[in-house]
């Protein structure tokens, strides 16, 4: 069986790879096939993070082991296939490159191919060119300093009172706790 991923960055908009690769591969062998697909060097600490439908961590597989006193699973890239974590389309995980930034690749399981089998991963997709894979932390200040949440970012500057729906807040102004001496309201 083979599944086929779809990997994206948040920070080049034209930039995205396809993997495919056996189900039963290992996660240093996807690894090792992004890494590949993207010119990067292999001597980083990285992880995936298997995640829920809003991108909310969940599982960590780690590229070394970490911490073996934890009462939590720990999984290691080099001893997990993949098939042990994935089983549905469309789960969603996080490739991290960077841990100094936190960066990393949007990743999604597109495509379960039963019947199917690869030797080797292959980079079936390729377009635009990668984010780099390290930058300072000068770098990474300045890029997040340029996305500022300003006061108009939840639309304050659009709010209209007279849009406000008077009638599904009736009653709410007028509390059992407002006067506790008022018999006639009980």
């Amino acid at each position: 069986m083979l599944f086929r991923f779809l990997i994206l960055s948040d920070e080049v908009d034209d930039f995205k790879r396809e993997i495919k690769i056996d189900s039963e591969a290992t996660f240093l062998e996807l690894h090792d096939a992004i890494l590949d697909s993207v010119n990067y060097t292999k001597d980083q600490m990285t992880s995936f993070f298997i995640c829920d439908e809003d991108w909310s961590k969940r599982t960590e597989i780690t590229r070394v082991e970490m911490d073996t006193t934890s009462d939590e699973d720990n999984y290691v890239m080099e001893d997990t296939h993949l098939d042990e974590l994935l089983e549905d389309e469309h789960q969603k995980l996080l490739f991290v490159f960077d841990y100094m930034t936190d960066r990393a690749f949007f990743m999604e399981l597109r495509e379960i191919i039963p019947g199917e089998d690869l030797d080797h991963p292959v980079c079936s997709k390729s377009k635009g060119l990668p984010p780099a894979q390290l930058i300072s932390f000068d770098e990474f200040e300045a890029k997040s300093a340029n996305t500022e949440i300003g006061e108009d970012f939840y639309g304050d500057s659009e709010y209209d009172p007279d849009e406000l729906d008077r009638d599904g807040f009736e009653g709410l102004s007028e509390s059992p706790f407002d006067n506790p001496y008022d018999d006639d309201r009980y």
